[in-house]
């Protein structure tokens, strides 16, 4: 693998390999020899505040593939050897060596898994594990709210995974009252991987395992979870991958997927995706560049739900909405963020009346304004610096509350 084409990087003990926070970052390093320690000035939940990798692990991937900045710290804590991987060579990698990027891919999705449940728990506080015996509720939310066909598809596949569960009966009455068959109705287009769906039909649904990924060629669709209420958790459009979770993983799946509209999927089972990831290598990229961008945008919800002042979770949240967009950074570089006060507040998930005082706070700032109802920053660097300020507080909250209890 390490040929002229990628280039090896040795360094010595206790040198720096990757910094976190450094930008333009596009390549990542597979460990050859020697072992490396990544750490975190602020760790998030779900995750350890480092870990030690060696031979055949990589790291930097997410940057890399998704663009942001470092999200951690490297340092050699042996002398050690690494293969340096540049983004535009990962189609070669794939082609070379198929097993590192499977191992890269099921690794991120365990990782966004992990990273996704902690969001949930800590905003919503009421997480359960997914697990096929939950489809019963998913039909009697879906039942209540009078969405008689996805009620009929939960209720189905709770019957199917769950046979003798406790809400057998229960399910069978329901699907009688809804006139819907008890068992799955065949799908014609089972055998073919191109599946075509109309509008609002469920995919798939929350808690029910998972047998096949999917690449949308055509429309759109909803990605949900039901959280006290249906939360939408994403838009997905034609070339976006999805369901990859409880096929890599084998875990049911955490959310439902809707079609949005009629909708052309491509469909990706256990069976062919392995060698499908080597004959195609050009997917398998596509997919960790998925996988990267959606692990770090849930790694910097958790970064900013850990900010413990409001106002610097609301400076944050925009400049999360910055840095998504990979818009530059610099000084009196200006920004409209195309929404409203309200709309602010609901992303960060405060109660509107403390989220009043906060934009009060906000619009006292002289680097923002409100323009016809939108926000906007006449000073990106400065908004960054600010969020830089937030962050170090937190960082010192936490040593002082650590040192109080040891």
């Amino acid at each position: 693998m390490a040929s002229a084409q990628f280039k090896v990087e040795n360094y010595l003990a206790k040198s720096f390999i990757t910094v976190e926070g450094k930008k333009n970052s596009d390549n990542f390093y597979i460990i050859r020899t020697g072992k490396v320690k990544l750490q975190k000035e602020n760790p998030v939940v779900a995750e350890d505040p480092y870990s030690v990798l060696g031979p055949g692990d990589f790291f930097a991937v997410i940057s890399c593939m998704s663009g942001h900045s470092r999200i951690e710290t490297a340092v050699a804590l042996t002398d050690v050897s690494l293969i340096s991987v540049e983004r535009d060579q990962f189609g070669i990698l794939i082609q070379r060596n198929p097993v590192v990027a499977m191992k890269i891919i099921r690794f991120f999705s365990k990782q966004l898994r992990e990273f996704d449940q902690a969001i949930t728990r800590l905003t919503f506080k009421n997480i359960v594990e997914e697990e096929p015996s939950h489809l019963y509720n998913i039909g009697e939310f879906y039942f209540t709210r009078k969405s008689f066909n996805h009620a009929a598809y939960a209720f189905q596949r709770y019957l199917q995974y769950c046979p003798n569960g406790d809400y057998k009966n229960k399910a069978v009455e329901r699907l009688k009252a809804l006139r819907a068959p008890l068992r799955v109705p065949e799908n014609p287009q089972a055998s073919s991987l191109t599946r075509n769906y109309r509008d609002n039909v469920m995919v798939f649904c929350e808690n029910e395992p998972g047998q096949e990924l999917y690449i949308i060629q055509a429309g759109k669709v909803k990605i949900t979870k039901i959280v006290d209420d249906e939360v939408l958790l994403a838009v997905l459009k034609a070339g976006d991958i999805f369901g990859e979770m409880a096929l890599l993983d084998n875990k049911p799946r955490s959310a439902s997927a809707i079609s949005f509209g009629d909708v052309t999927l491509f469909a990706i089972n256990k069976a062919n995706f392995e060698g499908m990831v080597q004959a195609q290598p050009q997917m398998a990229t596509r997919l960790i560049q998925l996988l990267s961008e959606r692990i770090w945008t849930a790694y910097r919800q958790l970064e900013n739900i850990m900010i413990k002042d409001p106002i610097g979770r609301i400076y944050d949240t925009l400049l999360i909405q910055v840095e998504k967009q990979k818009i530059r950074i610099a000084s009196k570089e200006s920004h409209n963020f195309e929404i409203g006060t309200k709309e602010l507040v609901n992303m960060v998930g405060l109660p509107p009346d403390k989220g009043e005082q906060l934009i009060v706070q906000l619009l006292e700032n002289k680097h923002f304004r409100l323009e016809a109802g939108k926000i906007i920053c006449t000073d990106l660097a400065e908004l960054e610096k600010t969020v830089q300020f937030y962050r170090k507080k937190t960082v010192m909250e936490k040593k002082r509350e650590a040192s109080k209890n040891p």
